[in-house]
């Protein structure tokens, strides 16, 4: 008995010992930078890097491609950070949370995904450096987790849905860079 009353007197202590209370959930931190490294698509040799970055104004984007005929060549955010297929149909079609035309990179109401186009010198580089005013990092409507398309033609900026931009030759997925 003595046992049985020592035992519920040191259960009911427990019970009313205070548990440590849990840690509240940290704050997410904002991402401010994100990349994406090209890979050419089947029978291709494009590749290089884009870096997005948040700034005061939107997002600046800085791209970086070798491998490529000389020319205009479409650049585009697709909706799916998928380059599985051999030709990068998988990352789908332009990303376009608003619903709007296609259209230029300076016009108000276009895919959120519509970069325009890069020009490529002689020797096959392109590089841009673009600050977007509708862009925007963060998921659901950000580029992270999209997917970065260069094209084997030139954007005319105006065929819908597309800008008749012709094949995809380089694909890569968007993510958040080191550091964050």
């Amino acid at each position: 008995m003595v046992a049985t009353l020592t035992l519920a007197l040191a259960s009911g202590a427990l019970a009313q010992s205070p548990s440590p209370s849990p840690k509240p959930p940290a704050t997410p931190k904002k991402v401010t930078h994100a990349v994406a490294v090209l890979q050419p698509t089947q029978g291709n040799r494009v590749e290089g890097t884009v870096h997005f970055m948040a700034v005061a104004g939107g997002v600046n984007v800085k791209a970086s491609l070798k491998g490529l005929a000389p020319g205009m060549h479409g650049f585009h955010v697709h909706e799916f950070g998928d380059c599985t297929a051999p030709d990068a149909t998988s990352a789908g079609g332009h990303f376009n949370p608003r619903g709007e035309p296609h259209g230029a990179p300076t016009d108000a109401h276009r895919h959120e995904g519509d970069l325009g186009n890069v020009e490529a010198k002689s020797d096959g580089t392109a590089t841009l450096d673009w600050t977007d005013p509708q862009m925007k990092l963060d998921y659901p409507e950000g580029v992270i987790g999209r997917g970065v398309i260069v094209h084997a033609n030139p954007d005319d900026l105006k065929t819908q849905p597309t800008g008749n931009a012709g094949g995809r030759v380089a694909c890569g997925v968007v993510g958040v860079a080191k550091g964050e």
